[in-house]
């Protein structure tokens, strides 16, 4: 059984549809990010860097003691290694698999997430800011067109790496793009969007955030983080 710490964002996402895919036994444990139940001392154990989502697998590999992951990216490399599925055993595939992981992990969200909160949550609009995201993601789409363009899933077969960028591509209205503008993206978008695992991934996480829209205390929750938040 696998512990899932999650909230229903892009990179909770990314592990629900793992999971869900695959068939491992798991339990969802809400983190209300918007009420700083991240900053709580039993998670910071788990997950140093405040952030879900996080896991605890209870039946590791070697037969061990439990064993905890934070950060998405490792999680996802984890439970595929566990499995032996979604990672390609050869050499170049792995490559180019973990290629991708590493794009979405330091390009992909932390842009699209850039864009999100200049152009959505910051109290004042900076039109400089805004342009500055939405372009690179405008960029950044261009990238994975161009290699879906090449490929029917972004390494090859499907993989972590689908797994890792789909969430992320969800919210393209709100960052500002067209996937008319982007054929390759669309098409693989359309297929994954399709996948039965995938439907049920975002299912997991209906109902827990009741509101659409982020209230002024929860953006202070989110935003205004220093290092005196996790001395708890």
């Amino acid at each position: 059984m696998i512990d899932l710490h999650y909230w229903p964002t892009p990179n909770g996402h990314k592990v629900t549809i793992f999971l869900e895919e695959s068939g491992l036994a798991y339990k969802v444990l809400p983190v209300n990010i918007g009420k700083g139940e991240q900053f709580k001392p039993d998670f910071l154990k788990i997950a140093p860097n405040n952030r879900m989502p996080a896991i605890v697998d209870h039946q590791p590999a070697d037969g061990g003691a439990s064993i905890s992951i934070f950060e998405s990216g490792a999680i996802l490399l984890y439970l595929a290694e566990k499995i032996g599925k979604y990672l390609a055993s050869d050499l170049r595939g792995h490559v180019r698999t973990t290629e991708w992981l590493f794009w979405q992990m330091g390009g992909l969200g932390p842009m699209a997430g850039q864009n999100h909160h200049f152009s959505q949550y910051a109290p004042e609009k900076i039109p400089y800011a805004i342009d500055r995201y939405v372009k690179e993601t405008n960029r950044l789409y261009g990238v994975l067109d161009r290699q879906l363009g090449k490929h029917e899933f972004i390494a090859g077969d499907y993989s972590i790496a689908d797994m890792t960028c789909y969430p992320w591509v969800v919210p393209y209205e709100r960052q500002g793009q067209n996937l008319d503008d982007f054929p390759h993206v669309k098409r693989w978008f359309n297929a994954i969007a399709a996948r039965p695992a995938v439907i049920r991934a975002y299912e997991r996480g209906e109902g827990l955030r009741k509101e659409a829209t982020m209230t002024d205390e929860e953006k202070k929750v989110l935003f205004g983080q220093t290092a005196q938040n996790t001395k708890r």
